[in-house]
């Protein structure tokens, strides 16, 4: 159906559906009150139904015009935002990309705190764990799980990579254990919390027991529970749900809390990072370079 009928009657259905007036809509648009009747006629014809009534001088939305105006309004907000990272640089948002994890556990409260201090700025804030997405160049700036070299970024650190099993106050009083004499295999008895690796490079509670020597290849651990994302294991740790592995640069803020307790006396340095990216190959902003000063010097 979509191909019979013109985009513009669309727009011209909106404005008028926004006014509930045919004349202001039409000045909205440049065009006259009879082009903007013709358009909602024509796409009534389309559809089959009436859009619009009329009691007495007052124009009124059907039951199917009020559900199309809201399909249309969203879709075109939706073509609104979508436009955005095209828009000329003037008054343009800075572009950060990060994954979920950095984006909820470390990012958030730093954009915030930058927001506060720089109201005039807008920041756009992509979030994925696809690798690809957060090193597009579209980006003005990227948080990179990396061991550090980009051909595309010039990488700065923001913190190694240190992992350790962690878990609430309330999880181990429950069942009277003491954070800091559990030894390994008492661990691995433990409510484990585990995420599933969609990176090779990332480590779960199976190879962080075989890599710290706490469990020997081939011994196959069950977690008690299996999320799909990082920050969904953190957040069940938080309730008390039972033992997850920490990323201590971004839980620091539990740590220090003390909503989260390092449990043992293990933890493994994986030899990678989280990295704040510039581009290398083009010129950045005053904003972009005053953001990317602020979060450098948050770490």
């Amino acid at each position: 159906m979509l191909d019979r009928i013109p985009l513009e009657a669309f727009r011209v259905f909106d404005a008028a559906s926004r006014h509930m007036n045919f004349s202001r809509a039409g000045r909205e648009l440049n065009i006259t009150q009879a082009a903007v009747s013709r358009r909602i006629k024509t796409l009534e014809d389309h559809l089959g139904s009436p859009l619009f009534s009329r009691r007495g001088k007052n124009l009124e939305l059907t039951p199917q015009g009020e559900r199309l105006s809201q399909r249309v309004r969203a879709s075109l907000d939706y073509l609104e935002e979508s436009l955005e990272p095209f828009r000329g640089a003037t008054g343009q948002a800075i572009s950060i990309a990060a994954s979920g994890s950095v984006s909820h556990l470390w990012l958030g409260t730093r954009l915030r705190e930058f927001g506060k201090e720089n109201p005039g700025i807008s920041i756009r804030l992509l979030t994925s764990d696809s690798p690809s997405e957060l090193a597009s160049e579209n980006n003005d700036l990227v948080i990179l799980y990396s061991t550090g070299d980009h051909p595309r970024w010039h990488l700065i650190p923001l913190m190694a990579e240190e992992l350790a099993p962690v878990a609430s106050p309330d999880y181990l009083a429950s069942r009277g254990l003491d954070a800091a004499t559990l030894t390994p295999q008492a661990l691995a008895a433990l409510d484990l919390i585990d995420y599933d690796r969609f990176n090779a490079n990332w480590v779960s509670f199976q190879q962080w027991f075989e890599r710290t020597g706490a469990a020997t290849r081939g011994t196959r651990l069950r977690p008690r529970y299996t999320f799909s994302t990082y920050v969904m294991a953190i957040d069940a740790a938080l309730r008390g749900d039972g033992v997850a592995l920490g990323s201590i640069g971004l839980i620091s803020e539990h740590i220090d809390d003390g909503r989260l307790l390092v449990l043992g006396g293990k933890t493994l340095a994986t030899g990678y990072g989280y990295y704040l990216g510039l581009p290398r190959n083009r010129p950045s902003r005053d904003e972009v370079l005053r953001l990317h000063a602020a979060l450098g010097k948050s770490t």
